[in-house]
Order: structure tokens, then sequence, then C-alpha cells
């Protein structure tokens, strides 16, 4: 008697609405993702008149069309729990994927800005790569444990398009010095590759 109580407290799927094939923790975890991208957009909002390179501008413009019309997509599927009006897109960067090594310039040391004049096209790379890293990582998250398909596929299928932006931002930084990459001597980095063994022998089944 009391298992059936117990059974009556539990609601499958094929009983409740659309708008309800969620879990309280899907409610807190997608809010939580779409606040991270409103945030990352109204950044590039904020610092689009600031940008200098036009090349930077375009590019912002473009990142900032695309979260765009990844909110909408994601606020349907939040809001309806079923399939959105408009897929999710495939992000196409426009930098190519050559990375310069080792320390061109000398760096000046970073200090915090103390004016908004300050402000420059380094900084606001900055801030880009920053918001892309924190909407991927709590678009991650959200994924690994949301009980409803839909909105699940789509955060998943979304973090691939932010590293992608997130890789754009940083080809445009070391293309300008901004990010430059130090390199390990060899023997260090060979130390570093030869640290690990193969599994070896069959693997179970």
């Amino acid at each position: 008697m009391q298992n059936q109580q117990q059974q009556q407290n539990f609601t499958n799927t094929t009983q409740m609405p659309p708008q309800q094939h969620y879990g309280g923790h899907d409610m807190f975890d997608g809010h939580e993702a779409l606040s991270s991208l409103v945030g990352g957009i109204d950044q590039y909002v904020l610092y689009e008149q600031h940008i200098q390179d036009p090349e930077l501008q375009t590019m912002s413009q473009k990142h900032r069309a695309f979260c765009s019309q990844l909110y909408n997509t994601i606020l349907d599927t939040y809001q309806s729990g079923q399939d959105p009006a408009v897929d999710t897109q495939s992000y196409k960067m426009d930098q190519n994927n050559n990375i310069v090594y080792g320390k061109q310039t000398p760096a000046q040391p970073t200090t915090p800005m103390q004016s908004v004049n300050e402000i420059n096209d380094e900084t606001i790379s900055g801030f880009m790569m920053g918001a892309l890293k924190a909407t991927a990582s709590s678009f991650t998250m959200a994924s690994l444990e949301m009980t409803n398909p839909v909105l699940r596929r789509i955060l998943a299928d979304s973090v691939p398009n932010l590293v992608e932006m997130a890789y754009e931002v940083f080809l445009y930084q070391n293309k300008n010095q901004y990010y430059q990459v130090p390199q390990l001597q060899q023997q260090d980095m060979q130390a570093f590759q030869q640290s690990y063994a193969p599994i070896q022998g069959t693997m179970p089944h």
C-alpha cells in the first residue's frame, strides 16, 4: 500500500503537457545558461562603441548576431519544452588557424583600468573571450544533467559554436600579439609527451 502511494507521487512525462517536461534542476540550469548568454550579448553591446579595429568590430557584430539567434532558439524550447521554430546553427569563423609562437615583444605589466578611456581593442577582445568562456562552461554544465532532451541537445550542440567563437578571438589576439604563446624547451616538451604510455593487452568487453 505504501509503495503504491509512493508511486503516485511520481509523474511520467506522458502524463504532462510539453511545457512541464522539466525537472526543477532544468529550470535553474536553463535560467543560468540563458543569463550567461544574455550577459555576454550585453557586454558585446557595451564594448562595440569602443572598438577601433574594423576586423574586431566585424567579429563582434557577427558573434552578437549569432548569439542573439541562439538566445531565441533556447528561449523557445525553454518556454515550450518542444523543438524550437529555428534550429541551432553552425558558426563559421573567419580567422585562419595560424599560430605565432614565442614572445614577440616584451609585454608591459598589466594594471587595472582607472578610466573608461583606457579601454582598447586588446582589453575588449579579452572581455569577449571571458564572456564566451563563461557561456560555454554554463552550457556544458547544464547539458550534463538536463531531463528535457530537446533543451539538452540545443545546449550541448551550442558548445562547439561557442568554442569556435572563443577560438576565433584567441587567433585574433595572437595575431595582434595580445595573446603571446611561449613554448617549452624541446627536452621539457618531450618529457611531458613521454610521461604517459598506451594501455597494453586486450580491453575488457
